[in-house]
């Protein structure tokens, strides 16, 4: 055996165990666990900003199946062969639990989700996104060890002694058995890890507020994400020969950017309030004459 081998990263032997006939499988697991954690640390936060933690969990229930169904139709949209395509089967698009959730479409409906929840919850978005930003990256993170699991989006072949084994049966066509692959799961996660630790700091340093806490995560998740789309090889649709992913986290990334340095300027430190306004006298009038014509 190779001393490069010793050296390396296994592959868990496999991802899905059964009980009886249910299966169970460590990508779901990983999923729900970030969940949690995310839940966790946003209840923290929130407290600390003067909010019910209790609000948490109410919003949590509108934001969350937002997200998964969002990060289910933006993996679809944009690798549809699987699906669609020669030999696709469409029904497994609705397989979640196998695998494939992208990350913009779980942010993009999750904001939505959210938003709904708050406005139910007669909270405002912005201070809520703000609190929930660092438990997002610490969810992502968690989240990746799914992939670990199932053998999949790895990095190219390398000869660093963090190499990540990959077993013969998800072995990529080209390469020969025993080769080792950057581990970009691990890679990912010790990034936002590091992304939500920078967020807590800067949050606490610089009394950031009207969301430009949840701006910086997306600043910082894009950053990292576009280096780590770099390095993977797994299949993937490309525009002008930069895989999908590499030029949303570009737009994506200076959007947001631009956004943290605009409502920094035009609403500096904390949000004054975390509620909703209630309505006016004359918002009240309003909606009675309405309602008598």
């Amino acid at each position: 055996m190779s001393a490069a081998v010793l050296a390396s990263i296994p592959s868990p032997s496999q991802g899905v165990w059964h009980l009886g006939p249910f299966p169970v499988r460590a990508y779901a697991i990983a999923i729900l666990l970030g969940i949690v954690a995310a839940l966790w640390l946003t209840r923290r936060r929130w407290a600390e900003r003067g909010g019910d933690p209790d609000t948490v969990l109410e919003i949590s229930f509108w934001a969350v199946p937002f997200g998964i169904v969002g990060g289910r139709i933006y993996h679809v949209i944009t690798s549809p062969q699987a699906y669609f395509g020669e030999g696709g089967d469409p029904v497994r698009a609705l397989f979640i639990w196998e695998g494939g959730l992208g990350i913009w479409g779980a942010v993009a409906f999750g904001a939505v989700g959210a938003w709904i929840g708050c406005r139910r919850q007669g909270v405002r978005l912005a201070p809520f996104a703000d609190a929930l930003a660092p438990g997002l990256l610490v969810a992502q993170a968690i989240g990746r060890l799914g992939n670990w699991f199932n053998q999949e989006l790895f990095g190219g072949p390398t000869t660093l002694p963090w190499g990540l084994q990959i077993d013969d049966a998800h072995l990529p066509a080209g390469f020969e058995s025993g080769t080792l692959f950057h581990p970009t799961f691990l890679y990912e996660i010790l990034w936002n890890l590091a992304g939500a630790a920078v967020l807590v700091w800067a949050d606490r340093r610089f009394k950031l507020g009207h969301g430009r806490v949840f701006w910086l995560y997306v600043v910082i998740y894009t950053t990292g994400r576009l280096w780590i789309e770099l390095v993977r090889i797994d299949p993937a649709n490309t525009i002008l020969g930069l895989r999908v992913n590499v030029w949303t986290s570009i737009i994506v990334g200076l959007g947001a950017l631009v956004a943290f340095v605009v409502v920094g300027r035009r609403h500096p430190g904390r949000d004054t309030t975390l509620l909703l306004a209630p309505p006016t006298v004359q918002d009240d009038e309003e909606s009675t004459s309405e309602a008598a014509r």
